[in-house]
């Protein structure tokens, strides 16, 4: 069965980190469910511990902020929609959790556009504050090219090439639309094994039963 490559999620993960997180959200993602995916819980406790999460009420009704934990969601760039629009000429970013579902061919899209950036062609004019981007609906889209080449320095050494972060953030972001994808494989196969092991008993039972049925000679008498 196949299953993520955690190499390549955890070079995803510093690319959304390190790029994509300004701007984009993966609300629906803890940082307790990258345990063992891309890094170590030491790892994550001490990434979360660096954000500060406003929790509350307190004792005293009032609100409170605190180091986050395990149990807290990736933090969102903004506080609410609003801010996010104002932030971005009243665009909003839109949140990345399960943005490779919400798309036709989803990880081929977020490929295409994160590497399809280029000049437009002759006669072709672009608004102030878009780009060219002819795998964009509309090919005009608002977000510049996020993606530099060595724009991250990846700590396993892997170049990293525009193709390289695109594929290995595309990677993360569809493990964030199916985080569970792995574990059900493995009950899948759980499952399966059981229900052989079933069948043949059953069958074994079935014949067991009817076996002196079966093989009884009837004969009839005049």
């Amino acid at each position: 069965l196949s299953s993520y490559d955690c190499a390549a999620l955890r070079r995803g993960f510093q690319v959304y980190r390190q790029v994509c997180a300004p701007c984009h959200s993966v609300e629906r993602i803890h940082y307790r469910e990258l345990v063992g995916v891309t890094h170590t819980t030491e790892e994550l406790i001490e990434m979360a511990s660096e954000v500060d999460v406003l929790d509350g009420p307190n004792d005293e009704g009032e609100m409170f902020e605190r180091p986050g934990k395990l149990t807290d969601p990736l933090p969102s760039p903004y506080q609410n929609e609003e801010q996010g629009r104002m932030a971005n000429g009243g665009a909003l970013p839109p949140d990345l959790s399960l943005m490779v579902k919400a798309r036709h061919a989803g990880q081929d899209y977020l490929f295409s556009i994160l590497t399809g950036y280029m000049d437009p062609p002759a006669g072709k004019e672009m608004m102030p504050g878009l780009y060219y981007n002819p795998y964009f609906p509309g090919s005009a889209i608002a977000m510049p090219p996020p993606l530099q080449d060595d724009g991250v320095e990846y700590e396993d050494g892997t170049p990293a090439t525009i193709s390289q972060q695109a594929r290995d953030v595309v990677q993360f972001l569809n493990w964030c639309a199916e985080p569970e994808a792995d574990g059900r494989k493995k009950d899948a196969l759980t499952y399966m094994v059981v229900l052989g092991i079933t069948a043949v008993v059953t069958g074994y039972y079935k014949r067991f039963r009817w076996a002196t049925l079966k093989t009884r000679a009837i004969t009839y008498v005049k």
